[in-house]
Order: structure tokens, then sequence, then C-alpha cells
């Protein structure tokens, strides 16, 4: 039988798996082994297994106007112990910053006050809410849930493409993803230890119940969402019934004398911590927006005076800017006395007239960002642009560039996917989820890999037709015996019956 990787030709880029043409890295050696046997017509049977899979189980998103499964690749991505111990590190180390960050920014901004950020940075940023100012949330914790998307580089460096600190979404993708390649591809894992995650909603829980207001033995956690139309919707719906918590709606929520119940059957039952999947201008129409019917009237003032816990806080989106993550850095440095673990990619801050014109002239030869911009939305690709797309977002930038970055082209690594019935390197980026319940900084082991589906593509976002892989990070060694469990929970607690997709909330 031919080997399925004869034909793989590897791109110009960092190659996740192969050293050489035929050489696997040392963490791919044990996969590469077991997957040499299979035949490519196989691997097409289990690829269509896992898309049948996702459609029964409702894990898919609209691309084009077309509901499809969520693309699952069946060679996973591995990543080893040391490697992911530095990622685990340096993710800590932002959300550690990050958090000292907004407890500053609604606090006593020292941090303007001595220079390391401009002041300009805060008045011109569209997420910062006075109503947060002086509000500090009980145990201390605002980022409750972090979303630090990392890239590898060209010589094969991890670097911070942006963090996310407001709604971070798609760990649903990375809790379905394994438990579809435990059922499709079990043998694969016979051979190594590749740390389970269905710990995340468990952890999460904790986080959540640890940020109740004082006082509170017993809290009532719900998961408030937009509601069924959201396209993320499947994952609230898992993520509350995996918490064994309500999934609620705003008009299941009602505040009196500023405390929040939730409407039952029953009558009312006071609510102390909301895990929202709502963006700020949706939560309060009597601080937001006045039309919003996705939210519940006066949850912040409830929240102010110390009754009800808001995950993640109101008002972080002031943290991930795509200009404040231009001096993370810097703030890592300035509350935490370290120097960053995980470097950014190289960026231009547009805002400074200089550096904005060199940019503008160049704007063929960089990757040009809206700081605001979700999903993919909004980005121009410099070097693959048409005259037309470079004339356009000059514009832009000339209009409001403290609402653009501009950033060199990086070569995202790529990993042997699975295109018709034979691999083919396509670029990748990493998600890994953090969960921070005041004590510690806990990171989902893997957390989602999304890959490029088409030839040469570098934005990995669902809208532009992107895909997903299982993540495995390998163990140092085997644990004990009884701890040993790739699979997930049963069938009867996995069983959402909504879609998903990666751009339904602002992250």
């Amino acid at each position: 039988m031919a080997d399925i990787f004869d034909t793989y030709v590897m791109a110009g880029a960092w190659d996740e798996m192969f050293e050489r043409p035929g050489v696997p890295r040392r963490q791919y050696q044990a996969l590469f082994a077991a997957l040499q046997p299979l035949g490519a017509r196989e691997l097409r049977t289990r690829a269509d297994q896992l898309a049948r899979m996702f459609t029964d189980r409702g894990v898919t998103f609209d691309y084009a106007g077309v509901e499809r499964p969520f693309p699952l690749d069946l060679i996973p991505r591995v990543i080893d112990a040391a490697e992911w111990d530095l990622v685990t590190r340096g993710v800590r180390q932002r959300i550690r910053a990050l958090e000292a960050f907004l407890d500053d920014v609604y606090g006593d901004r020292q941090v303007f006050h001595d220079g390391v950020v401009p002041w300009r940075l805060l008045h011109s940023s569209p997420h910062y809410h006075r109503v947060a100012h002086g509000w500090r949330p009980p145990n201390g914790v605002r980022v409750h849930v972090g979303g630090t998307d990392l890239i590898r580089d060209e010589q094969g460096a991890l670097r911070v493409l942006e963090d996310n600190v407001r709604t971070p979404s798609g760990v649903s993708y990375v809790l379905e993803n394994r438990l579809a390649m435990t059922r499709t591809l079990p043998t694969l894992f016979s051979e190594q230890f590749v740390r389970p995650v269905e710990e995340y909603p468990a952890r999460l829980l904790a986080a959540l119940r640890a940020a109740a207001p004082a006082g509170v033995a017993n809290p009532t956690v719900v998961l408030l969402t937009p509601g069924v139309y959201n396209a993320a919707y499947f994952e609230h719906a898992l993520l509350a019934r995996l918490m064994g918590i309500e999934l609620v709606e705003g008009r299941d929520l009602v505040c009196e004398n500023n405390r929040l119940y939730m409407i039952t059957t029953y009558g009312r039952r006071p609510v102390h911590v909301v895990y929202r999947r709502v963006d700020d201008d949706f939560l309060d129409p009597l601080h937001f927006r006045g039309d919003s019917v996705l939210g519940c009237p006066g949850i912040v003032n409830a929240a102010r005076a110390g009754n009800v816990t808001i995950a993640n806080g109101v008002g972080n989106g002031v943290a991930d800017d795509k200009l404040i993550y231009t001096y993370v850095p810097d703030l890592i440095a300035y509350y935490l006395g370290e120097t960053a673990l995980l470097p950014n990619v190289e960026t231009y801050r547009l805002d400074e007239p200089d550096v904005c014109d060199q940019v503008l002239a160049d704007a063929d030869r960089l990757v040009l960002k809206p700081v605001d911009g979700a999903g993919g939305k909004g980005i121009v690709i410099g070097p693959v642009a048409t005259p037309e797309q470079l004339a356009s977002v000059r514009e832009a930038v000339r209009e409001d560039p403290r609402g653009w970055i501009a950033q060199r082209p990086v070569l995202l690594s790529t990993s042997p996917t699975l295109v018709g019935e034979r691999p083919a390197p396509r670029h990748i980026d990493l998600r890994p989820f953090a969960v921070n319940d005041g004590d510690d900084v806990w990171l989902l082991p893997g957390g989602l890999t999304r890959v490029a589906l088409p030839e040469g593509e570098l934005v990995v976002n669902s809208s532009r037709g992107g895909g997903s892989k299982d993540t495995w990070v390998l163990g140092e060694a085997w644990p004990p015996a009884a701890s040993v469990a790739v699979a997930a929970p049963s069938a009867a607690q996995w069983s959402p019956s909504r879609t998903a997709a990666w751009e339904g909330e602002q992250q």
C-alpha cells in the first residue's frame, strides 16, 4: 500500500509535522506511524463519517448562505509537553498583565500617568465604558475566560496575533473535535498519552462560582445567550448543559432593587453570576443601546451594587483593542516586571502620523487590520490585494488612522490537511483558552487549531472557508491507569441540537 504522504509537498512555510520531506518531527513520529497504514480511500471514508457525525449533532456553520458541517480535519496537530509549557506560561503572563491593566483603567489609571500608554488611546477607545469606572468585581477578576490567538512564524517561533478578553468563542469545537476523533479514529490515541480536554466545563464553572458576590455560599450561575438565532448558540447550549446551569435569554431575567432574578415556573430565583455571551452594547439598555432586547435592564446597576457578577467584565474591550495589543509587552514589564515570553507580530501604530504615511506608501507589502475587527473581517493583505482594495483601505486609514494597525505579512505555519484523498499543506493558527478563578490561570490543554482550507489562504476563519483540527498536547508520560481516558462524556450528555459558527460573537 502506498504511503499517504508520498505525494505530500512541503510549502515554503514552517511545516508543523515534517522537518524535511518524509522525516516527521519527534512529537509526530507515533502519529505518522499510525497514519501510514491507512489508505487514501479509508481516510476519505473516515472524513465523511466525521462530517455526518457533525451534521447529526448540529455542529454546523453558515458559509456563503449554506448550512454545512464545520470541517474537522482527520490529521491532528501535535504539541509536545515542553512547548505547551511555554504556551501556558506565556498566555498566563498576558492574562495577568491584561487583568492588571483593566484594574488600572477602571481605577487609578497610573499606567497613563506614567506614560506607558498614551491617554489618547483610552479616550478614543470605543470599548471604554465610564459606567465601569470605580467598579471592582468581587474577586478582582475581569477576564474569567481569555482566548489568545497564536501563530508560528517562518522560523518556527510562536507569536501572539491578538488577545480576546470580551466573549471569546470556539471552545465547543475543541470539545466536539476530541469526541469525534476518539470515536472515528480511536487507534491514533493508542501509542501516546494525549492530555484530555473534558475538564474545561468543570474548570469554568468553578471559576464562575469563585467570582460570586461576597457572602453567597451556594451561588446560582446562568449563561446568558442572545438566543437561538445567534450563530454560536450551539456553544452556549453545550456549555450550559455540561456545567449543569441554566441557559437564559434577556427576557428570562429581571432586576429589582439592584438584584437580579431568573423567572422560572416556580417564581423568581436569585441569580449571582452571569456568564454572558452578549456583547456590552446589547447587555443593558439602560446604559448601552436603548433598543436592545437581548440583555436585561438594570443588570449593570445590580453588578455595580455588588449583588451579581458579570463574566467577562463590562468594558473589557479596551484591553483587546488591537492598538492596545501593541503595548502588551510594555504592560507585562510595567505590571509584572517581566519580559514577554510570547512576542507579538511586528506591528505599526497608525495613529502616529509619520508611521501612517510610511505604511500607506508600503500598503502593498503589509497587512492592514481594523483595530475592532473580528472573524477576519476588514483585513487587507497587501501582497495579494487588488489595486481597488488597496485604494479603498488607504482611504479608510486616512479617514481614521486610530482605527487601524499594520503588520508585516507572516507566512503562518502549515500542517498536513486532508484535501480530497491526500494530505496537502494548509496554514493554521491556535487559540488556547484560559480560565481565571482569581488564584490561578488554567489553560485548556490544546485549544482550537483553525485551518485555512483554500490553498494559499492565510485567514483561517470559517467565514473564509476555514475549518479546524483536534489539538493534541502530549503528556510527559502515561498517567496512572485509572486516569487514562480519551473518551468524552456519554452521548446523552453531548447532544446539542443547534448550529455553531465561529463568527457568531464579536470574537
